[in-house]
């Protein structure tokens, strides 16, 4: 079951935030996207190219309004929560055309309207419909969702998950300072500050090993321990699983009982008010997933991002609204997974791509399916980095990709300065996904993990540049979108 407020204080302010919502939406209509994916996923590129091929008329053949020629405007308008942070559309687009480098990761919370006035694609609708959308889109670290599912765990079954999952593969050698120092403490010993400070330490340094890129690992909560903010040493942040437990309560004023409260704090000092405030309010939501990457780290990451993806997705409100239930309640009626970097592989491993990350996800999309919620998962490239070409090899041609790599990348020993474009062969996925599931020995293939460089765009006169290139941002935008330009 998805997690869920459980005081009858939180049901109430979702369902005044959601009247108050649904209220505007008769004399604005808009819909709310929850944009979120795990580490270098891509959410800002994401977010970057989607309101520049609106603004710009890009290149969106699959977006029916688009293609049709019905949609008249799109501006940015002033967001409605004036306490969210604005999501730095104008500095992010700087980054990848003008710098032509890909912009900061996702570390916070924000927000950006874009408004969009169309022609209804039906002669009935326009006597009723103003012809206008708004779409917030919020922006969030999926690090953050993967504490959702923590609202139903108390601190002894937190505990318990994290320690089983640091003794499993590879995390044992990376967990095994802080494992060491939780074993030694008495759970009934006296509270120490100074000791849940270094054992919170410990817990945080054994996440940032498992978010490095030599591991790649997904399930990575609390989240916030890697993203701490102004949260940075409160109370709230300064706890850690235990490995050891006495039966019943734990004793007032012991090690126990403050790492205990200090999780219930976190619960509902920082999920709770993101789940209420945000999570809660959202119509739709793309999630960003890197399965490159966790197809090159192996079997393990992989294991590791399909347990996370399933807890992630697991934590969704899915299901489809009815005019009066959306009043009090909301549900997600729209999740898209998307799987990045398609770019990175010539167009004839894309379907096997797709194909790869349906399995990682095949059964929360099973579940959300089950709820009467629509959910599509697509491969695509946000901004498309390399082009296509072949290349003669010993009389044989090859696919390859010709792209920039970024300065200071290494391949076969050369190391590339980030100006010099170059080509290379990505690599193919197979036919059948099972491949990267099996716990067979056998040989799984592998791509070129190259980092390219954003595109360098052409100007189609008077210092006018091209939209971003990409791949299939447009069916994306179809799905999450196009039923509300209809």
């Amino acid at each position: 079951m998805p997690p869920s407020p459980t005081t009858i204080t939180d049901d109430a302010i979702i369902a005044f935030e959601n009247l108050a919502d649904r209220a505007s939406n008769f004399l604005h209509p808009s819909i709310r996207l929850g944009v979120t994916g795990l580490s270098r996923a891509g959410k800002t590129v994401f977010i970057s190219a989607f309101i520049h091929n609106l603004l710009n008329g890009g290149r969106l053949p699959l977006l029916e309004a688009h293609r049709s020629g019905r949609i008249k405007t799109v501006r940015l308008e002033e967001q409605p929560d004036d306490a969210v942070p604005r999501f730095q559309y104008e500095d992010h687009v700087r980054a990848l055309i003008a710098k032509r480098l890909w912009p900061d990761s996702t570390r916070a919370i924000s927000e950006l309207r874009l408004t969009i006035e169309y022609e209804s694609a039906s002669a009935w609708n326009r006597l009723f419909s103003a012809g206008k959308l708004s779409i917030d889109i919020v922006d969030y670290p999926g690090e953050w969702l993967m504490d959702l599912p923590l609202l139903e765990q108390d601190f002894r079954t937190f505990s318990a998950q994290a320690a089983k999952l640091a003794t499993t593969g590879s995390r044992q050698a990376l967990s095994r300072q802080w494992m060491a120092r939780a074993a030694g403490i008495a759970p009934d010993a006296p509270a120490d500050e100074m000791l849940a400070r270094d054992l919170a330490a410990e817990f945080t340094a054994y996440l940032k090993a498992c978010k490095a890129d030599e591991h790649s690992f997904s399930a990575l909560a609390p989240g916030r321990f890697l993203m701490p903010g102004d949260l940075e040493g409160s109370p709230a942040l300064t706890f850690a699983p235990l490995v050891d437990f006495t039966e019943g309560k734990p004793v007032k004023g012991s090690f126990h009982a403050m790492m205990e409260r200090r999780y219930e704090a976190y619960k509902t000092h920082v999920i709770k008010p993101f789940f209420r405030e945000h999570f809660a309010r959202l119509d739709r939501q793309i999630v960003l997933v890197d399965t490159l990457q966790a197809i090159n780290r192996g079997p393990e990451a992989m294991a590791d991002l399909e347990g996370a993806l399933g807890d992630v997705l697991a934590s969704f409100r899915p299901g489809t609204n009815s005019f009066l239930s959306s009043f009090f309640t909301r549900r997600i009626d729209k999740v898209l997974v998307a799987a990045t970097k398609a770019d990175h592989l010539h167009h004839e491993s894309h379907d096997r791509l797709e194909a790869v990350t349906r399995r990682i996800v095949d059964r929360a999309v099973a579940t959300i399916g089950r709820s009467g919620a629509g959910i599509e998962v697509i491969a695509l490239a946000s901004v498309r980095a390399t082009r296509e070409a072949t290349v003669n090899r010993d009389g044989e041609k090859l696919p390859v990709i010709v792209g920039t790599p970024i300065e200071n990348e290494r391949i076969e020993g050369e190391i590339f300065d980030g100006r010099r474009k170059t080509a290379i062969f990505p690599g193919d996925l197979p036919e059948n996904p099972d491949i990267y599931f099996s716990d067979e020995s056998a040989e799984r293939p592998s791509v070129n993990a190259i980092r390219f460089r954003p595109p360098e765009l052409e100007d189609t006169g008077g210092g006018i540049k091209l939209s971003l290139p990409h791949i299939r941002l447009d069916r994306a935008l179809q799905f999450l979108i196009g039923d509300r330009l209809a």
